[in-house]
């Protein structure tokens, strides 16, 4: 069994893949929440005993932390290997 590593041409296309996904993951769940607020709401208040005024802020906090890890750990890099040349 030989070690197979990854090239960067292969590391270049998982990052754009990856970024595409998340982005496509924080636009659903983004717009999810805005036309099923009161839902969601409800069954995530339910579901976890919190309360229902503080859920808001739970979302917001999720989908700005979502958007940091995705923009840092998936699109920077993937836009530095494009910058790169591969």
């Amino acid at each position: 069994m030989g070690l197979h590593m990854i090239t960067i041409s292969q590391l270049t296309v998982f990052l754009g893949w990856a970024t595409i996904i998340n982005i496509a993951y924080l636009t659903l769940a983004s717009v999810m929440l805005i036309l099923m607020k009161e839902t969601i709401r409800s069954i995530h208040s339910r579901m976890f005993d919190v309360d229902e005024n503080k859920i808001g802020h739970m979302y917001f906090s999720f989908l700005s932390n979502y958007k940091v890890v995705t923009m840092a750990f998936f699109a920077a890099p993937y836009i530095a290997l494009k910058i790169m040349g591969n």
